[in-house]
């Protein structure tokens, strides 16, 4: 059994927030890899009404993961002040806390999400068989979201403690047996979607079971079901989880939005978009992965009374940011037609993958700053301020220059808008993140 130990109040901040960006990534991209698969599976099975019931489905799926994301960021920025403080009887009580809440939580927002999925897919634009395909498909996925949620959390725990190759392989794992089981249940079985669904199942079985052996083996384990101390704990994680669930919730309610503007534009558009929702997080994984590996890194600083070492990691994450979104976007740029041969992608949906492959990529510079921000005051105390960055760049960043755009340029200029509406909120998220920094700094130099 291992001691928690604050690996990331000494040594190369750069190298740290490398290591736990890419380490972190290489488990993300591993699972939404498979994603992609899947969809270029379905694509292969010549029914453009599954792919597009794919599309929707994944803007609802999105919703839920976001809730647990929300969650164990909270967990995360709580185990590892603890860690850094080293106090490894209150990091188990709090990872013993986080784990149950979110398996608990998890489960009263899938059902609440499962009863309404047909009039949210409605709402989403989908319509006769692209609605069924989609509403049999997230009836078979959705009561299994829990799961996915402790995975998480899971994971924001191992990560908390500066365990990025274990953390890794909760979703690098699932993803392998996904892999290996998609063909078999797909092609072979020739169960088509609902063998899709059921082995998405059973890899969130998995992503579950794993980072708890990997806790109880390596990390001080966990304590025995408390209530009292449930609900102790769970005044803190949700002063940090309610306003992070919130801000991340966001992101699927304004792509949402999105699909939903773009579904007047046909079913060929709205395959493209759902293939380009499954490109962006395995080519940009490295940036999804940024607010879980900045946290703990500046969760332990500041459990450690190391300000300066805060301010130090976000300005160290916004040049990998930036270094990481223009090594991808040459990448995409070159290999935009094989992408789109390989989807078997013509007309309007070969168009709009090469738009998303060109320019609309380097914006997701602006993204990562976003989820920088958002990381830096979640772990500062300041959660409110993420949540308002994100619902302003998915509502007033977002829908306006859609309808715009749209208006102008069709389904191209959906995609258009949504890219630019995080230029402007990523400014707002540098200015709001430096001066929590700032405000932090001069506070802890007064109880000095």
């Amino acid at each position: 059994m291992e001691n928690p130990q604050a690996r990331f109040v000494q040594g190369s901040l750069w190298r740290h927030v490398a290591v736990m960006s890419l380490t972190t990534s290489l488990g993300l991209v591993a699972v939404f890899s498979v994603d992609l698969i899947n969809i270029l599976y379905i694509s292969w099975l010549g029914n453009p009404h599954l792919q597009a019931a794919l599309g929707y489905a994944a803007a609802i799926l999105f919703m839920t993961t976001s809730f647990g994301i929300g969650l164990s960021i909270a967990s995360s920025a709580l185990v590892a002040r603890a860690v850094g403080a080293r106090d490894p009887a209150m990091a188990r009580q709090r990872a013993t806390s986080g784990l149950w809440l979110a398996g608990i939580t998890g489960g009263l927002f899938a059902l609440t999400i499962w009863v309404f999925l047909s009039p949210l897919l409605s709402v989403l634009g989908a319509t006769g068989e692209t609605h069924a395909h989609a509403l049999w498909f997230l009836q078979i996925v959705t009561p299994s979201q829990p799961l996915v949620m402790i995975g998480m959390t899971g994971g924001a725990i191992l990560r908390s403690h500066g365990d990025a190759p274990r953390a890794m392989w909760i979703t690098l794992g699932a993803a392998m047996v996904t892999a290996a089981l998609d063909p078999i249940f797909i092609f072979v079985l020739d169960m088509g979607l609902t063998g899709a669904a059921i082995v998405s199942v059973i890899s969130r079985i998995v992503m579950a079971v794993v980072p708890v052996w990997f806790i109880l083996r390596h990390h001080g384990g966990l304590n025995r079901p408390d209530w009292v101390g449930l609900r102790q704990d769970a005044v803190p994680l949700f002063a940090i989880g309610g306003p992070a669930i919130l801000t991340q919730i966001a992101t699927p309610v304004g792509q949402a939005y999105v699909t939903a503007a773009m579904s007047p534009f046909g079913e060929d558009a709205v395959g493209a978009m759902a293939i380009a929702g499954r490109l962006v997080p395995v080519a940009f994984g490295v940036i999804f992965a940024l607010s879980s590996a900045v946290g703990p890194i500046m969760g332990q600083n500041l459990g450690a009374g190391r300000m300066d070492r805060v301010k130090q990691t976000y300005w160290e994450s916004l040049k990998f940011t930036a270094l990481s979104v223009v090594l991808v976007s040459a990448l995409l740029f070159l290999l935009r037609a094989p992408l789109a041969d390989l989807f078997h992608a013509t007309g309007q949906t070969r168009d709009l993958l090469y738009l998303f492959c060109g320019p609309l990529a380097l914006l997701w510079f602006f993204n990562g700053v976003i989820f920088v921000g958002n990381a830096t005051c979640n772990n500062l105390g300041r959660p409110f301020w993420s949540t308002v960055i994100n619902w302003g760049r998915n509502t007033v960043g977002t829908i306006p220059l859609v309808i715009l755009m749209a208006g102008w340029w069709g389904a191209d200029g959906v995609l258009i808008g949504q890219a630019l509406g995080g230029v402007l909120f990523a400014l707002l998220a540098h200015l709001v993140a430096t001066r929590v920094i700032r405000s932090r700094q001069e506070t802890t130099q007064g109880g000095s």
